[in-house]
């Protein structure tokens, strides 16, 4: 009678442990799982929040790569995050006297798009406008990847391999773009610890 007793005690004891490491299983995959869903647009919104926390303001910076530039060595690069709304930002870019430039970032359910919008002095749109493309996913807190949409590739089909990529930390905001395949590459580093004076508006605003 002992030797059953302690036989059902013996029993129920591994049951229960069973029981109570299968509790600890499902409340870690379920922590797991949780931290996954609210961290699904957690990083872009923080990229987002980044920039937003800039707008009104204004930066300079310079070329890094390439170092031998025509359009863009030895001018002064300023950049203004001059609109911004809930889910569109719009930083103008200008390149010495060159007004023409417009970056326009835009975020929907989580996933941030960038396009360039280029004018001529009167205002009117260049012919080549609006390229740019759409991250494939919410990307990195201080980093967001914008691979060339079909957009770009049928109007600028030499640039479907582009990708353009921005990074923005407490110091720096980067813009950077790498033509795959080639030789392609460019980058500039405006310097986020200085604010300057904000410019005049950019040529169409």
């Amino acid at each position: 009678m002992i030797k059953y007793s302690c036989l059902l005690l013996v029993t129920l004891s591994i049951f229960a442990c069973k029981n109570e490491a299968s509790d600890e299983v499902n409340k870690a995959n379920e922590s797991n799982t949780i931290t996954s869903v609210s961290g699904v647009n957690e990083t872009s919104t923080v990229f987002w929040n980044t920039l937003q926390s800039h707008c009104g303001n204004a930066y300079g910076g310079v070329l890094e790569l390439p170092e031998e530039d025509p359009d863009f060595g030895g001018k002064e690069l300023v950049m203004h995050l001059r609109a911004c709304s809930e889910n569109e930002i719009k930083i103008p870019f200008f390149v010495g006297d060159d007004k023409s430039r417009t970056w326009i970032l835009t975020m929907n359910d989580g996933i941030i798009s960038l396009k360039h919008d280029h004018r001529h002095e009167d205002g009117s749109e260049d012919e080549v406008n609006f390229y740019g493309g759409t991250a494939s996913n919410q990307g990195k807190a201080n980093l967001q990847m914008f691979p060339a949409d079909v957009h770009t590739q049928k109007l600028i089909p030499a640039a479907a391999s582009n990708v353009w990529w921005i990074t923005v930390d407490e110091n720096s905001f980067t813009y950077n773009l790498r033509r795959l395949g080639t030789d392609r590459v460019f980058k500039v580093v405006m310097d986020l610890t200085k604010p300057i004076d904000t410019p005049g508006a950019p040529w169409g605003w």
